[in-house]
Parts: C-alpha cells; structure tokens; sequence
C-alpha cells in the first residue's frame, strides 16, 4: 500500500516537525540540500513563474525566490507551510491538496516536484494531480512552453511505464529524463527517476 503524507501524519503528529528538523539538521551540518534548485534555476528564464509543488517549508523555493524567480509553493501540511512563510514570507506559499481545484492558479512557466511529492500521492488521486500540474504550466504559444519537472523513487508504488501512462492521459508528455538531479543516464535498472515533461499537443 502506498503510503501516503496523510496516513503518515495520522500515524504520527509529529512527523512534519520531525521531517522539517531533519532538513534543518543536514544545512547545519553543511550538507548540500540544493542540488534540485540548481537545476531547476538552470532551465528557467530569470524572473520566471516558478511553482514550487509540495514545497514543504520552502527548501527548494527560497533558495530560487533569492534568485529573482517569482515562487508559488504550495503544500498539503499546514506546519511545513507556517515555516515556509516565516523563512520568507516574500514568495506565495498556500495549503492545498494537490488533488483539489482553486491552487495556485497559472499558467507558470516551470512546475517542479522534488523530494518524492508524488510518491506520496494517493494512487487514486493520481489522475487529478497530473491533470491539475498539466492545466498549471503554460502551453506551447507566443511563448515558451512551460515544463513540469517531477523527481522521485520507483520503488515507491509508481513504475516508470505507470507514471508515463498516466501523465499521458493527463495531457502530458514526457520530454527528457534522468537517474539524478545531476543528469545521469536514466537505464532499466534506475531506480530513481527526473522527469521533464510539457503539455501534449492534444492538451
């Protein structure tokens, strides 16, 4: 059974503080947490509409707000959210459900999903969050079309060919794809998985 943020919560109130100590610990310790963020900032325009998906307390958004981008974070829990705004309470952090209608309205020009957010995502809620990132990221037109970038394990309940199947029903299609936030060489035998994607033509 997928084990979901919510389930996880339910099953221990003190898991948001938990998870958000442990993110505090690995900087204060000088690890690098940033990785994500910098490829991220590499692939969009400065002063970008970037929406930060399931940003927890802002790791991932800060760091590009401090960059010039215009960030959109928006998570389930409502502690991680808190912490967000009092670290940088300039960026637009929101409470939401991915799987609901009326977030963080687009279109952006870059979506970005790190930290294994999807893997968390009820399988049944599937359909609805693909369909509400699609809608959320600018399509192909005058502009550059905007682009989704997801990043989590395959050994968390959702296979490559399961995901890719149902970000096409979405109206999604996949444009590359990595091992790492580094850009290694996806194989069969990866066992995480980056993932650009835009909107299909037919979206």
């Amino acid at each position: 059974m997928t084990q979901t943020w919510k389930n996880i919560v339910a099953a221990n109130p003190q898991h948001s503080r938990n998870y958000a100590q442990r993110w505090d610990d690995m900087v204060a310790e000088g690890v690098d947490i940033d990785g994500e963020a910098r490829l991220v900032d590499a692939m969009a325009p400065r002063g970008a509409r970037i929406l930060d998906v399931g940003c927890g307390q802002g790791r991932m958004g800060i760091y590009l707000h401090a960059r010039g981008h215009q960030v959109s974070g928006v998570d389930l829990d409502p502690y991680l959210i808190e912490r967000a705004r009092e670290a940088c309470p300039e960026a637009t952090w929101e409470v939401a459900d991915l799987a609901d209608d009326g977030w963080a309205a687009g279109p952006f020009d870059l979506a970005v999903s790190a930290g294994n957010v999807l893997a968390f995502v009820d399988p049944a809620d599937r359909p609805a969050v693909l369909a509400n990132l699609a809608a959320r990221i600018a399509p192909a037109g005058e502009g550059a079309a905007g682009r989704l970038v997801v990043g989590f394990g395959l050994d968390r309940g959702w296979t490559r060919e399961e995901f890719d199947a149902e970000a096409e029903r979405a109206g999604l299609r996949v444009e590359q794809r990595w091992s790492t936030w580094d850009l290694r060489p996806f194989t069969a035998d990866s066992g995480f998985m980056v993932a650009v994607l835009v909107r299909s033509a037919a979206a």
